[in-house]
C-alpha cells in the first residue's frame, strides 16, 4: 500500500505562493460587482513534503544536504505515521515538481487523486486570494465535512430510523467489498476491508459485513434479509488496486437497495470528479446512488468533504444531526466552485476520457511484452499496472529517474493518477521512464531467490 500527502512544517497548499510572503506580493484591487477583487503577481513557488509508504528498507540510498537537514528538523517534530522517501518538494508547477536538490520530478501522483488541476493552477489561485480578502461572514452550507463518509454513515442510520414504522426495528448494518477502502476516522475504518488497517484500533463500528467485490448475488441475498442500512461501494477501488466494477454488478445493487429499503451510497473520494472522463465515475455505468461521497480533489488540495443525497435522504435530516467546525468555509468552497467550475467542462472530460485512453494503450505497447506486468487497467486517468512481483522496486527505479507513480492493491500495483491537466508528451515521458525501469524488477526478483536459497 502506498500514500502520499503534502505534508511539514512548512505552509502547503495548491497555491504557487509562500503565504508568508503575501505582505510582499504586488497586489491591485479592483471592484467587481460591489466587492474587492485582488490580481496577485508573483514567482509559482510550492514548498511541500512528498511522504509515500514505502518499504523504508527500500526508500531509497542517496540523501543529500538539504534533503537530509529538513528530514531530521522534520523527525523531532511531527508523528511518524508514515515512512518517509527522501524527496523533499519545495515548488511546483503544472505536473512538474521540484525538490530542494533542483531535481525535476513528472507528477504521477497528484497526492494520490487530489491534485487534479495540478500545481499552482491560476484559477484555482485566483479563487482562494480572492475570498481570504474577504471580510468573513457566516454562511449556510449543505452537507460539507472533511469526513464525508462518517456524514454518510450517520445519514444512513438517521434515515432507516426516519423511514420505519409500525414499531419495527429500523436496519443497522452495513455492506462493503473486498478491496475497498473507506476512511481512517472510526466508522470509514470499519467499511475498510484490509484488516491490517483496522486490527490497532478495534473494536471498531460492529455490524458490517465485506463481500466479495463484484458478488452480485451474495450482496442481492444480504440485502433481502432487511437488516442493511446502506452498501457502500466504490465503482472504482483506487487503494484497492484500480479494480472497476460493471454495469451489471451496480445495477444489481440498485434494484436490491430499492425492494429492501437500503440506501446505495457511491464513495467517489478518489475515482470522481472528472478523473474516470466522466464528471462521477457512475456515470459510466447509468446506475445512479442515493448519496454519494466526495472529497480528496474537490477543492483543489484544500481540506474538504461533501456528500451529495437525494431529496428522500435530505428529508431525514435535521438541525443538529450533523454538523462541523469548519464546514461550509467561505475560503475552501471558492477553491472548490474554482475546481468544479473547470472541470465539469465538457471539453475537459473528453480531453480526460482521451488522455486515458491513448496512456493505457500507449502503456501496454511498452509495457505489456513484460513477463512480470499481468494486466494495465482503469478508465480515464485512473490506471493501474499489476505485476505477479512486489512494485515497490520499479517505484522507487522510477522516483529514482524523475517520475513520482504509487502503488496499491497487494503492493503488486502500479498506481496512475496524474493530474487531469497532464499532457500527451507528459504521458509519453511517464510511459518511457516506466519501461527503461522495468528490468529493476528482475534484477529484484533475483536477488529476492538468492536470499531464499541462501
Amino acid at each position: 500500500m502506498s500514500t502520499a500527502h503534502i505534508c511539514l512544517s512548512h505552509s502547503v497548499s495548491q497555491s504557487p505562493y509562500k503565504l508568508r510572503k503575501f505582505s510582499n506580493l504586488e497586489r491591485e484591487n479592483t471592484l467587481v460587482g460591489g466587492r474587492p477583487v485582488i490580481q496577485i503577481n508573483s514567482r509559482r513557488v510550492v514548498s511541500a513534503c512528498l511522504n509515500v509508504d514505502v518499504d523504508t528498507a527500500n526508500a531509497g540510498k542517496i540523501v543529500l544536504e538539504k534533503t537530509k537537514a529538513v528530514i531530521e528538523m522534520e523527525g523531532k517534530f511531527l508523528v511518524g505515521t508514515y515512512a518517509r522517501i527522501p524527496v523533499v518538494l519545495e515548488r511546483g508547477e503544472g505536473c512538474k515538481l521540484y525538490d530542494v536538490e533542483g531535481r525535476e520530478y513528472l507528477d504521477l501522483s497528484a497526492g494520490i487523486a487530489v491534485n487534479a488541476l495540478g500545481h499552482g493552477d491560476a484559477d484555482w489561485l485566483k479563487a482562494v486570494c480572492r475570498a481570504s480578502w474577504y471580510p468573513y461572514t457566516y454562511q449556510q452550507y449543505f452537507l460539507l465535512n472533511t469526513s464525508a463518509n462518517e456524514a454518510a454513515i450517520k445519514f444512513a442510520r438517521k434515515y432507516q430510523r426516519h423511514t420505519t414504522t409500525d414499531g419495527k426495528v429500523p436496519a443497522t448494518e452495513f455492506i462493503a467489498f473486498s478491496n475497498c477502502f473507506h476512511g481512517r476516522t472510526l466508522g470509514a475504518l470499519a467499511l475498510t476491508s484490509k484488516e491490517h488497517y483496522r486490527a490497532p484500533f478495534e473494536p471498531v463500528m460492529p455490524g458490517v459485513t465485506f463481500l466479495e467485490y463484484g458478488n452480485a448475488q451474495a450482496a442481492v441475498e444480504l440485502i433481502k434479509q432487511g437488516k442493511i442500512a446502506a452498501v457502500f461501494v466504490e465503482p472504482i477501488q483506487g487503494e484497492g488496486g484500480i479494480y472497476s466494477a460493471t454495469k451489471e454488478f451496480l445495477e444489481s445493487l440498485r434494484n436490491a437497495c430499492d425492494e429492501a429499503g437500503a440506501l446505495l451510497v457511491f464513495d467517489e473520494v478518489q475515482c470522481g470528479l472528472g478523473r474516470s472522463g466522466f464528471l462521477w465515475a457512475h456515470e459510466a455505468y447509468g446506475v445512479f446512488p442515493d448519496m454519494m461521497t466526495l472529497a480528496k480533489p474537490l477543492a483543489g488540495g484544500l481540506p474538504i468533504g461533501a456528500v451529495l443525497v437525494t431529496e428522500r435522504v435530505a428529508s431525514a435530516i435535521n438541525y443538529g444531526d450533523h454538523g462541523s467546525t469548519f464546514a461550509g468555509n467561505l475560503l475552501v468552497c471558492s477553491a472548490a466552485l474554482a475546481v468544479l467550475d473547470k472541470i465539469s467542462k465538457a471539453d475537459f472530460l473528453s480531453s480526460v476520457s482521451n488522455k486515458g485512453i491513448y496512456f493505457k494503450e500507449l502503456l501496454k505497447q511498452k509495457l505489456g511484452g513484460n513477463q512480470h506486468v499481468k494486466e494495465i487497467r482503469g478508465l480515464g486517468l485512473i490506471i493501474g499496472i499489476e505485476l505477479d512481483v512486489p512494485a515497490s522496486p520499479l517505484v522507487d527505479a522510477c522516483r529514482n529517474s524523475g517520475l513520482l507513480v504509487l502503488t496499491a492493491g497487494k503492493g503488486n500495483v502500479v498506481r496512475l493518477v496524474p493530474p487531469l491537466i497532464i499532457t500527451e508528451q507528459e504521458l509519453e515521458q511517464a510511459a518511457e521512464i516506466l519501461c527503461q525501469n522495468l528490468p529493476v524488477l528482475d534484477e529484484n526478483n533475483l536477488n529476492q531467490e538468492c536470499r531464499e536459497i541462501g
